[in-house]
């Protein structure tokens, strides 16, 4: 998987935040492409195949690096759809669940823990179940780049989700509101 780094957008933001650090700007970035990601779903990842344990509910997602789960598309077992399920649904369904070690049986629903872990449910049997996932990814808050091909494609919404927070910092040289007005609608407008 190719990567492109934050700065690639920093340095197109700088001549509209003259003054403005470039750690900054970047921070304002990554932020940007976060938000975006949470809210179109737009950077698509498959996970590597991941065989389920006997009796065992939490598993690992095998994410990028720079990059957590942030919600789960599909999912298969052994080819067959699972449902994906809230934990209080899942609490609905399976009152008990994970303690109830007897209702081994082959897994019907996933759910998401948190970005690094998933849950199926009931519990593996001693069937081989392959789990395969089409989950959608997120940076990390820490993260310096993320996959060129999704970057690519939201770097315009990513550019205005930026400059409409660091046009709006207060007492720098390069604010103005009017401007972050604009770019916070074009971000909205775009995130359609």
């Amino acid at each position: 998987m190719a990567t492109r780094t934050f700065l690639d957008i920093v340095n197109r933001l700088m001549p509209s935040v003259p003054g403005c650090p470039t750690p900054i700007v970047e921070q304002y970035v990554r932020d940007a492409a976060i938000e975006a990601c949470e809210r179109t779903l737009a950077w698509r990842y498959e996970q590597p195949r991941i065989r389920l344990t006997q009796g065992v509910h939490d598993y690992e997602y095998e994410a990028p690096d720079d990059a957590e789960v942030h919600a789960v598309i599909t999912a298969t077992c052994n080819g067959v759809q699972m449902q994906p399920i809230s934990l209080d649904q899942l609490h609905d369904v399976y009152p008990q669940w994970p303690y109830n070690a007897d209702a081994l049986s082959e897994p019907r629903y996933i759910t998401q823990l948190d970005p690094d872990h998933f849950a199926v449910a009931p519990l593996p049997d001693s069937t081989a179940y392959d789990v395969r996932m089409i989950v959608a990814l997120k940076p990390l808050r820490t993260a310096t780049e993320m996959d060129k091909t999704v970057l690519d494609d939201i770097e315009n919404v990513v550019m205005h989700g930026a400059l409409q927070h660091l046009l709006v910092l207060p007492d720098r040289t390069w604010s103005d509101r009017e401007l972050a007005t604009y770019h916070a609608k074009q971000f909205a407008f775009k995130l359609t």
